[in-house]
C-alpha cells in the first residue's frame, strides 16, 4: 500500500468517527437539556442507532455490493447527512428532531461497513494493516470530544445552559460535507457480488448463520451478547447527561478517556487471549461492566472524581473483552461457509436486537427515577445495569463451557 493510499484511507477513518463522535456522545445532554426530551423520547432517539444497524445490511447487500462502487456511496450518504445534520441544527423541539435524526442514522449507520470495504480492497494483509488504519477512526472520535470540551467548551455549565451543544450538529454537518466530497477521490472499489446470483434475504440478515445456535456454547454467547448491550446502551444514553447533571467539568472531554483506553486495551486483547482463552477474557469483560456502573453509582463530581475517571477508563475492557473477542469467537466458530452470514448475525443481535431493547429500558428506568425538581436519582439508576450485568456474568458462567484447549490451538 502506497503512502498516499495510507494517508487517504486514514483522514476517512479519521473523519468517519470524528463525525459520530462529535454529536453522539453528548446526544442525551442536548435533548434533556435544550428540547427538554423526556427519558422515553431520549431513548427513542438512541433507538435511531438500532434502527439503522437493522436496515443498514439491506443498503450494502442490496446496492453496494451489486450495483455501484462504494467510495461513490459513501459520499453521497455523507453529502446527504451534512444536510440532515443542519436540519437538526436548526430544530427547536423533539418532534421536529426526531425524523432528522431518523433519516440520518439509516444513511450513517451503511458508512461503517462501507468504510471498511474501502480499506479492505486496499490490503494484502488485512490482518497487519488494518489496525493501523482503524486506529485513525478511534483518535478522530477522541479528537471530536476534546474539542467540544476543550477548544470550543459547548459542554460548559454556562453554554449548555445557551444552548451551545446544537452547535454539536453543526460541527458534525461540516466534517461529513467535506468527507462527503473527499469520499470520491478515494481508491476505486467496484460492487464484488455476481448480480446474475438471486440475492437472498436470509443471506443479507445473517440468517444464514442460524444453525450456528445449535451448539449450546454459540447459543449461550448470543443470548449473553444480546443482555449485555442492555448495560452498554445505558452507557451511551445515560453516561454523559449523568456528568454533565452532577457537575463534572469538561464531561465529553472527559469521556474520551473511555476511547483511549478502547484503543490500549485493542492491542492487549491477543495477549489476554492467549494467556486465559476465550471464556475468561469475555467473563472480564462482562465483569467490567459490573465494576463501571458500580463506581457510577457512588462516585460523585467532588471527593469521588477518581472513581468516575475509573468508570470511565474501564470501557476499554468493558468494549474491547466482550464485543471484539465476540467477534473473533463469531468467526473462529462460524467456518468458511458462514463468516459473513455470522457477523451480519451477531451484529444484527447486539446492534440491532439488543441495543434496541437497552434503550427502552434505559429511558424508561431514567424516567422512573426523575425527581420533581429535574434532578436524577443517579445512584439508583446504575445500579439497574449493574445488576443485570451479574445477572448476565453468572448465566454465561454457568452455561458456557470452557474451551480454553481448543481456543490454545487456534491462538
Amino acid at each position: 500500500m502506497s503512502t498516499g493510499i495510507r494517508f487517504r484511507l486514514s483522514f476517512m477513518m479519521f473523519l468517519e468517527f470524528f463525525i459520530w463522535g462529535s454529536w453522539f456522545v453528548t446526544l442525551g445532554t442536548f435533548l434533556g437539556a435544550n428540547l427538554n426530551a423526556t427519558g422515553t423520547q431520549i431513548a427513542t432517539a438512541f433507538s435511531t442507532q438500532s434502527l439503522g444497524a437493522i436496515i443498514a445490511p439491506f443498503i450494502i447487500g442490496l446496492i453496494a455490493d451489486r450495483y455501484f462502487n462504494a467510495e461513490k456511496i459513501l459520499g453521497l450518504l455523507h453529502l446527504a447527512g451534512a444536510g440532515l445534520m443542519l436540519a437538526m441544527y436548526q430544530s427547536a423541539d423533539f418532534v421536529s428532531f426526531y425524523p432528522y435524526l431518523l433519516l440520518y442514522m439509516i444513511l450513517y449507520m451503511p458508512t461503517l461497513a462501507l468504510v471498511n470495504s474501502v480499506s479492505f480492497n486496499q490490503m494484502k494483509d488485512p490482518e497487519k494493516d488494518f489496525s493501523t488504519i482503524r486506529v485513525w477512526g478511534t483518535i478522530g472520535w477522541i479528537v471530536a470530544g476534546l474539542s467540544i470540551s476543550y477548544l470550543f467548551t459547548w459542554d460548559s455549565v454556562e453554554n449548555m445552559a445557551s444552548g451551545f451543544l446544537k452547535n454539536t450538529f453543526m460541527l458534525a454537518g461540516i466534517a461529513s460535507l467535506i468527507l462527503g466530497i473527499f469520499s470520491f477521490t478515494l481508491p476505486k472499489t467496484p460492487p464484488k457480488a455476481d448480480r446474475t446470483q438471486k440475492l437472498r434475504i436470509s443471506e443479507i440478515l445473517g440468517f444464514d448463520a442460524l444453525s450456528l445456535l445449535k451448539e449450546r456454547n454459540f447459543a449461550v454467547f448470543f443470548v449473553s451478547s444480546i443482555l449485555i448491550c442492555i448495560p452498554l446502551a445505558f452507557y451511551y444514553q445515560n453516561a454523559n447527561p449523568f456528568l454533565a447533571e452532577i457537575g463534572v467539568a469538561d464531561p465529553t472531554g472527559k469521556m474520551t478517556i473511555g476511547q483511549i483506553s478502547e484503543a490500549l486495551f485493542l492491542l492487549l486483547l491477543p495477549v489476554f487471549f492467549k494467556r486465559f482463552g476465550f471464556k475468561k477474557t469475555l467473563l472480564l469483560g462482562m465483569i467490567a461492566w459490573v465494576l463501571r456502573y458500580i463506581l457510577f453509582a457512588i462516585g460523585d463530581a467532588d471527593s469521588g472524581l477518581f472513581l468516575l475517571i475509573i468508570g470511565i477508563a474501564l470501557h476499554g475492557i468493558c468494549y474491547d473483552f466482550f464485543f471484539v473477542s465476540g467477534q473473533i469467537y463469531t468467526d473462529s466458530k462460524a467456518g468458511e461457509k458462514f463468516k459473513s452470514s455470522a457477523q451480519g448475525l451477531i451484529t444484527l443481535a447486539t446492534y440491532g436486537v439488543g441495543m434496541l431493547i437497552g434503550f427502552f429500558v434505559a429511558g424508561k428506568v431514567s424516567d422512573m427515577y426523575l425527581a420533581a425538581d429535574g434532578m436524577h436519582d443517579w445512584q439508583s439508576i446504575w445500579m439497574i445495569p449493574s445488576g443485570i450485568a451479574v445477572f448476565v456474568v453468572f448465566f454465561f458462567l454457568i452455561f458456557f463451557k470452557d474451551e480454553s484447549k481448543k481456543q490454545s490451538n487456534l491462538s
